[in-house]
């Protein structure tokens, strides 16, 4: 089982370093882009397992990356397509886990642990017209510190729904430190519609750190208009992000999408518990997939999409898969 594990893993790096032409750039307009994501369970009429996350994320201008990290991108070709635009970008987000039952106090020890996740994030990505590359650093905290019972339970609240009761039996405080590298490449075909394009985003991801580590590859499938715009719908992570920014056009737009991913997992927190103490845990599944279905519109400065994911089980005594919904709104600037 190691074995395979290794095997994908190394494969989902091997695909990074997939050389790429350059490409000339296509920059209609180079504007940063701000964004928020939220990821939910209540849309799909639940309240368990990965329960919410939501994610702030800043991408700067196409043309105001320093030259440095412009040039320290063309030195990467492992992580960055040949002949990229680039843009770092900045994000705060979190990420909260619960049992099936949240009425406990003391859930079964062969459930989901409740654990938290809050966290920053540092991002550098290169783009041709055809390949997509981001690096990502991701610091934070797990346990108590992560605020994610202060979060819900007040979110509860405020929407009278039950509290969730059994935050204190949640994993301890740790410190997370996460590297993760995504590539991802557009191929678009047009259609026998005037503006109606079809195309499929394949993408490879890899993770590092004490949060999570994993290995995934993926696909998904889009038909619509502006599929030059992104990469796909952004996401929160270990789910294929696609791309925060996006570059719009002077007319509105829109696209439906299908994909899967599946990741070979090393490290979960969430799941493994605590790496140096004493926490609840529970048997990891080493195979977790994702099918997603869903649908982004552009206006003029703005893109919203929406995502319902599907997710298999990720630990051997979960009784159903994970379902969620995303929605997300960017602006440009």
């Amino acid at each position: 089982m190691a074995g395979r594990v290794a095997m994908i893993c190394g494969a989902a790096l091997a695909c990074l370093a997939l050389p790429a032409a350059a490409q000339q750039v296509r920059l209609p307009n180079p504007a940063g882009t701000f964004a928020f994501i939220l990821e939910n369970d209540t849309f799909s009429g639940n309240d368990r397992y990965y329960t919410n996350g939501f994610l702030f994320a800043w991408r700067s201008r196409a043309d105001e990356t320093p030259d440095w990290l412009a040039e320290a991108a063309s030195r990467m070709p492992l992580f960055f397509p040949a002949g990229g635009a680039t843009r770092w970008g900045l994000g705060f987000g979190q990420k909260k886990w619960t049992p099936e039952d949240t009425d406990l106090r003391n859930p079964p020890l062969d459930d989901r642990p409740y654990a938290a996740w809050l966290y920053g994030s540092v991002t550098m990505v290169s783009y041709t017209d055809r390949a997509f590359g981001a690096l990502e650093l991701q610091f934070g905290v797990v346990g108590p510190a992560a605020l994610g019972e202060q979060v819900q339970n007040n979110t509860h609240d405020f929407m009278n729904i039950d509290r969730a009761l059994g935050w204190n039996t949640q994993i301890k405080d740790e410190p997370g430190l996460n590297l993760v590298a995504n590539r991802q490449w557009r191929l678009n075909a047009p259609t026998r519609w005037d503006g109606v394009s079809v195309g499929l985003v394949p993408s490879v991801s890899a993770s590092l750190g004490n949060v999570s580590t994993y290995g995934a590859i993926g696909v998904m499938a889009r038909f619509g208009t502006e599929l030059e715009a992104d990469f796909g719908p952004p996401r929160v992570r270990p789910a294929s992000a696609g791309s925060v920014f996006f570059e719009p056009t002077d007319r509105w737009g829109w696209y439906v999408f299908a994909g899967v991913e599946g990741r070979a997992v090393l490290r979960d927190i969430s799941l493994d518990g605590n790496s140096f103490r004493s926490s609840r845990s529970v048997d990891r599944e080493t195979w977790v997939g994702d099918a997603v279905l869903g649908a982004a519109v552009f206006f003029r400065r703005a893109r919203l999409t929406a995502t319902y994911t599907i997710r298999s089980q990720e630990f051997t005594t979960q009784r159903e898969n994970a379902q969620f919904g995303s929605i997300s709104l960017a602006f440009s600037f």
